[in-house]
C-alpha cells in the first residue's frame, strides 16, 4: 500500500479531456507512439493531480490527521480554492501528461497552498495529470505533445483533497479514496 494526497478535476473537465483524447487525437496517435512499447492511455477515472506522495510506510491516521489540521489552518485565512483548467502537454520518461493552469497569480498561490497543506513542497511543483504511459522506447516528444497543442479545458475549482490508497495489482495500481477533506468553507467539516 502506498498513500498520496490528490485532487480530482471536475466531471466537466474530465469529460472534455476524454472527448479530446477520443475524438481529436487518436487518429494521429499511431505516428506519435511508433517505437514505444506498451503505450496505453489510463482510464479517466484515474486522472488526478498528485499533491504529495506519502510513501509506502506512511500511516493513514497520521496522514489524515496532519491533512485535516493543515486544511483547517488554511481555511481559517479564508482562501478561495484555485480556479484551474487542464491545458498544455508534456512528457516525463514513460509518461504523457496534461498540464494544469491556474487562471490568475492568486489561483497559483492557492494551488501551492493546497500542495503545502497536503505535505508537499510547493517550490518547483509542476501540476499535471498523467494520461498515458509506456514501458520502453524513446518518445517522439514533439509528436506526442503536438497532439495536444492548443488544448485547454473548462475552468473548475476543487472542492476537496483526497488521501488515496494505491495497492499494486497485476493489472497495475488500484486507487481507493481513504479520506476526504473539504477545501471550501461549505465542504469542510
Amino acid at each position: 500500500m502506498r498513500l498520496f494526497t490528490a485532487l480530482w478535476p471536475s466531471d466537466a473537465a474530465l469529460r472534455h479531456l476524454t472527448s479530446a483524447v477520443d475524438r481529436l487525437y487518436r487518429d494521429r496517435l499511431a505516428a506519435a507512439t511508433a517505437g514505444l512499447r506498451k503505450f496505453r492511455f489510463s482510464g479517466s477515472e484515474r486522472w488526478h493531480l498528485t499533491l504529495c506522495f506519502h510513501g509506502d510506510d506512511a500511516d493513514l491516521d497520521d496522514v489524515t490527521e496532519r491533512l485535516e489540521s493543515r486544511v483547517a489552518r488554511l481555511l481559517a485565512t479564508d482562501p478561495a480554492p484555485p480556479r484551474l483548467r487542464l491545458a498544455g502537454c508534456g512528457t516525463f520518461r514513460g509518461v504523457l501528461w496534461i498540464g494544469v493552469e491556474p487562471e490568475t497569480t492568486e489561483d497559483d498561490r492557492a494551488l501551492r497552498a493546497l500542495v503545502r497543506a497536503a505535505g508537499g513542497d510547493p517550490h518547483g511543483y509542476r501540476a499535471h495529470l498523467t494520461i498515458a504511459r509506456w514501458a520502453a522506447g524513446r518518445a517522439a516528444r514533439e509528436l506526442l505533445t503536438g497532439l495536444f497543442t492548443g488544448y485547454a479545458g473548462p475552468w473548475w475549482q476543487p472542492r476537496e483533497l483526497t488521501v488515496v490508497r494505491s495497492d499494486l495489482r497485476e493489472s497495475g495500481p488500484e486507487y481507493r479514496i481513504a479520506h476526504r477533506v473539504g477545501v471550501t468553507r461549505a465542504s469542510s467539516g
